[in-house]
């Protein structure tokens, strides 16, 4: 869910409301999708050709769509056919749907479509990460696009067995360093304005972070697509949706002695983990695959600090409840509701008052992408915050979680003499 709402986020128009809904049809099943954008030292009036799913937003009347690349074509058409009657109808003009990205390569090389500038990736993580097909997409991009600029979402994988996944993940960002164009993948709460300006009250106060505490709590009862609640196809809820306010404790508090993780969890067999609001059948579902309720971790990060997590899947309604405490000597920061109305809590020394900072309009999906076409044009605003290589130690984090907390399971079981 968060991954299509991303995504549309960063390619719809404000203005159209309606392009999520399009947006999710066709990522639900998109087998490749990827935005093509010009860069270099043309000038900015020129077209911006792009293979992509969604419509304009920063490039305006240069967005061209030369392709969209969908494994179901009556989805991309129906697609097309809103946008066609839309604001950003020019942009589709042409617009013709492929199956995969060599057969785009294949139009570029027969002079029927422009050379990509930059791609963003929003398929499943399934099919990323990795170094064999059918897992190996930024692979075959390096290999057929190698000077285009690539955008990925987040995780950056969700393969098994873990340990190879994780080891495919790290050997494919070794990679992305020898790749001649700029490469960012999606953690997108780091370009929060709170974010910043609590790493600028760390930063010019020259503070050590001592501690995060984060809390991530999901509300559930729009959630009714039994993939999510079935850890062996997504993977569960720290790896597939968790990873944010993972990343982003590894954002403030920096690598973490992975050997220290610590973790629990509840799981939907027992009692504090039925939930009442369900819109769906889990019986189809085998329990030990049913995604746990709740998640708590704790671990220290290798400058000393420590670390704890929350994430529970427990509320009614649609909102989330998640926030990222980060404790100094004498300050108190608390980035809340990053995901709704963004607000910075402030505790500084020498007050026992809490500031409040609201930061409404904040759209960090936007600045990301902005950050993201300046690094390409040499532009004012160029800023690349999640690099891959340190979004594959985000993914590795989130399956030493997992695992911590499964064994936690297993031997509590063991102790009851039962098996999971």
């Amino acid at each position: 869910m968060l991954l299509s709402r991303q995504l549309t986020s960063r390619l719809c128009s404000p203005a159209q409301p309606w392009v999520k809904s399009v947006t999710r049809t066709i990522t639900a099943h998109a087998g490749v999708s990827a935005r093509f954008v010009s860069s270099g030292s043309r000038s900015r009036t020129d077209d911006f050709p792009a293979l992509l799913i969604g419509a304009g937003y920063k490039l305006g009347a240069r967005l061209t769509v030369p392709g969209i690349i969908e494994v179901s074509p009556p989805r991309a058409e129906a697609a097309l056919a809103r946008k066609r009657e839309s604001a950003e109808a020019r942009a589709y003009e042409g617009t013709v749907i492929l199956p995969d990205v060599g057969e785009y390569k294949g139009r570029v090389e027969r002079g029927e479509a422009p050379e990509p500038r930059a791609i963003f990736v929003a398929t499943p993580p399934l099919y990323r990460g990795g170094l064999s097909s059918p897992r190996n997409l930024e692979v075959e991009l390096m290999r057929l696009f190698p000077n285009s600029a690539i955008f990925l979402e987040k995780p950056v994988a969700t393969g098994t067995p873990w340990e190879q996944s994780v080891s495919e993940a790290k050997e494919v960002g070794r990679m992305l360093r020898g790749h001649k164009a700029v490469v960012a993948v999606g953690y997108v709460l780091r370009y929060l304005k709170a974010v910043k300006e609590m790493k600028r009250i760390i930063n010019e106060n020259q503070l050590t972070v001592m501690a995060t505490n984060a809390r991530f709590v999901t509300a559930y009862e729009l959630a009714i697509k039994t993939d999510w609640w079935n850890k062996d196809v997504q993977q569960g809820p720290i790896i597939e949706q968790g990873t944010h306010i993972v990343d982003l404790s590894r954002y403030f508090g920096g690598d973490v002695d992975m050997d220290t993780v610590c973790a629990h969890a509840l799981e939907a067999h027992e009692k504090p983990g039925v939930l009442s609001k369900k819109r769906f059948d889990e019986s189809v579902i085998p329990d030990a695959q049913r995604i746990p309720r709740a998640t708590t971790a704790s671990w220290k990060y290798e400058s000393g600090a420590v670390g704890t997590l929350l994430h529970a899947t427990a509320l009614h309604g649609v909102d989330y409840a998640i926030e990222l405490e980060v404790y100094a000597d004498g300050y108190q920061l608390i980035l809340a509701d990053p995901f709704g109305t963004p607000a910075l809590h402030i505790r500084k020394p020498g007050s026992d008052i809490i500031e409040v900072h609201p930061t409404p309009g904040d759209d960090p999906y936007f600045t990301e992408i902005d950050g993201f076409i300046d690094a390409i044009e040499g532009g004012p605003n160029a800023s690349i915050l999640a690099p891959y290589e340190d979004a594959a130690r985000t993914y590795e984090m989130t399956w030493v979680i997992r695992n911590r907390s499964e064994e936690m399971t297993r031997l509590v079981l063991a102790k009851r003499g039962k098996t999971a």
